[in-house]
């Protein structure tokens, strides 16, 4: 290591944030970056641990010593080339990912790991800023064309591996503009879509051909793909919602969290929203259901629309303040935490169950939740019991349902394929293969693995790749 000892010399130093009052008033990324001194000081933060159980912890198995010795010696091109040897988009998940390989570090056993994230963001940027990242365009050229269908990190990392194998890759997107849920589902002041964009260009450079306003399923079938492609690869992620099914439900101001948060994307980009369709949280009393990530964003959203209040709701407990090392550690722990977002100025509460809406002229106007009771019964699962006289009516303006998704759509390619699915709903297919049970076709990211983070889809676009290209060759140089 750069600095055996640097752990023991060398407090936890991480990125921070623009106040709050500041970054409210805007849709611009927030984080303040460490400089290139401080950032070299975490690397050297980074132990002989003897088994880097960061490795499993991270999806994509970044060598995150190796590139933490790399900083911390000031060869940064080097830590670019070992970061993008497992990662095609690293400045993708230095931004959002939650970055469980901080969680599987060995010094997290004393609640200090190694900012992991925060040096392999300063990696990229700074290969981005020297012009490090350059277009890798294969050598040989196959006759093999080969089908993605979805744009977001699953569909891009498999092409890009593809291209790089020589193929002809054709990525087909139904919405206007390349990205999936990089694009339309995350805020841009999470992730700013001139990084998006930049990415592309190099995708494009590399043989990548994007077609847009194309839905798979209705303005192409799979029989024409399969007439014209050699091979098809599904990527299309997990995009049915989790609905509220409660009396109330059909009032108007009730949405789908992804019925809300694209709009703010496409008016960040440009774009007009028609008046008769928009949905804004300006000047009214928000409620959001659902603790997750997406819930965060919508929290986030809100504020920076000029919501009155902003409450989150979640169905299950308050979770711990802090896990327990002995039983959790390397693995994810369950802990709470808090998003950017919610220190925003979000009311957060647990245990919370909607019972109805309410409304007036047909718009909501109000909640009625009760609270919750989780019992361990004697199989280990938690049960919730209704706690009785807990009834409370809240005041909403705008309902935002963002309790995760719970599979694919099934209407379109996956119905006239008739493809076999999991138990879940998602489409069959191992880890080993990706083969789905029709012949030349393939499936990787959310669509397979269900609701997931975008450092998971990129190992199985990655992955996919590989199989995809064995497929087509007999063999397959590309990574796994």
């Amino acid at each position: 290591m750069g600095k055996p000892t640097g752990f023991l010399e060398i407090e936890r130093q991480e990125r921070t944030y623009r106040p709050v009052g500041d970054r409210i008033e805007h849709y611009n990324e927030f984080v303040i970056p460490l400089s290139d001194e401080a950032t070299k000081a975490q690397s050297a933060r980074c132990m002989d641990c003897g088994i880097p159980f960061c490795h499993s912890g991270c999806p994509v198995n970044n060598i995150i010593p190796d590139w933490n010795d790399l900083v911390f010696n000031d060869k940064w091109q080097q830590a670019s080339d070992k970061l993008h040897s497992t990662n095609n988009f690293p400045e993708f998940t230095g931004k959002i990912c939650p970055a469980p390989c901080e969680e599987a570090c060995t010094l997290n056993l004393t609640d200090k790991p190694v900012t992991i994230k925060t040096i392999e963001c300063a990696i990229v940027d700074k290969a981005w800023e020297n012009n490090w990242i350059q277009p890798q365009i294969a050598p040989h050229k196959t006759d093999k064309k080969i089908a993605v269908i979805g744009s977001g990190p699953a569909g891009l990392a498999c092409a890009q591996q593809l291209a790089r194998a020589g193929h002809s890759v054709d990525v087909y997107e139904k919405n206007d503009r390349i990205g999936g849920l990089l694009r339309y589902g995350i805020p841009d002041f999470k992730l700013n879509k001139k990084l998006i964009d930049r990415r592309l260009k190099q995708l494009k450079a590399e043989g990548v051909e994007f077609i847009t306003n194309t839905h798979v399923g209705i303005d192409i079938t799979a029989k024409q793909l399969d007439n014209k492609y050699d091979a098809v690869v599904l990527t299309g992620g997990s995009e049915k919602p989790r609905d509220l099914e409660v009396e109330g439900r059909d009032l108007q101001g009730i949405y789908f969290a992804m019925d809300f948060l694209p709009q703010q994307n496409k008016r960040v980009s440009g774009d007009t929203i028609p008046e008769n369709i928009s949905i804004t949280a300006t000047d009214k009393h928000v409620v959001v259901i659902g603790g997750g990530d997406t819930g965060s964003d919508c929290v986030g959203t809100s504020i920076r629309q000029g919501a009155k209040s902003v409450t989150q709701f979640e169905i299950m407990p308050k979770p711990p303040e802090k896990e327990d090392k002995a039983i959790t550690w390397p693995n994810w722990p369950l802990k709470l935490r808090k998003s950017s977002s919610q220190e925003e100025g979000c009311q957060q509460d647990w245990s919370v169950i909607t019972k109805s809406l309410k409304g007036n002229n047909g718009q909501v106007t109000s909640l009625n939740i009760a609270r919750l009771e989780w019992v361990k019964e004697d199989n280990g699962r938690m049960a919730m019991n209704e706690i009785k006289n807990s009834h409370t009516e809240i005041k909403a303006d705008l309902v935002l349902l963002a309790m995760g998704f719970v599979h694919p759509f099934h209407d379109g390619i996956i119905q006239e394929l008739a493809l076999e699915l999991d138990p879940r709903g998602n489409i069959q297919a191992n880890t080993s293969d990706y083969r789905t049970s029709s012949n030349k076709f393939f499936a990787a990211g959310d669509i397979r693995r269900g609701q997931s983070l975008v450092v998971w889809a990129i190992r199985e676009g990655r992955q996919a790749a590989r199989s995809v290209d064995s497929f087509l060759m007999g063999e397959s140089d590309l990574p796994e």
